[in-house]
């Protein structure tokens, strides 16, 4: 196997990267694209100088974690900045707190619902009548917590 594998030169590394980055698509994660990219690179590499089959998996594994790391960072650097960007992003409920909404129905023993977009959320606070406004103060759950506006 090493030996067919060697007779295929840098081919190998870019056909390894290709099928790491397939694999990547198949199953994302992340992890297997920033491998990908490493085989990919080693296989540029092994193109341009010759390099014996053990220099080329040497340098594949001083790339990769290289590679990996240099890939986390530049994700997690672009996830904090949305994240400072859009704080509410894939927390709704929280975003809703301090904004008015209408009553569908009056609040009995101090339960309601309102509609806000295509949805209708569950609220609890005073007693109050139909179609009267209320402000969301805080979540609890799924249930806003909502005072009179």
């Amino acid at each position: 196997m090493v030996g067919y594998l060697s007779d295929l030169g840098a081919w190998a590394w870019v056909i390894a990267g290709i099928v790491l980055l397939g694999l990547e698509l198949a199953m994302p994660g992340g992890f297997l694209l920033w491998l990908g990219l490493a085989a990919l690179a080693t296989g540029a590499v092994a193109w341009a100088t010759p390099l014996s089959w053990q220099a080329a998996v040497i340098l594949f594994v001083v790339l990769a974690p290289a590679i990996l790391l240099a890939g986390r960072r530049l994700t997690r650097d672009r996830a904090e900045e949305t994240a400072r960007d859009v704080p509410h992003l894939n927390r709704r409920a929280k975003a809703l707190v301090g904004r008015v909404l209408t009553l569908e129905a009056p609040m009995v023993n101090g339960e309601g619902r309102v509609r806000m977009d295509d949805s209708s959320w569950r609220v609890i606070g005073p007693d109050l009548p139909g179609g009267g406004s209320v402000r969301v103060v805080r979540v609890e759950g799924a249930t806003l917590v909502v005072e009179p506006a």
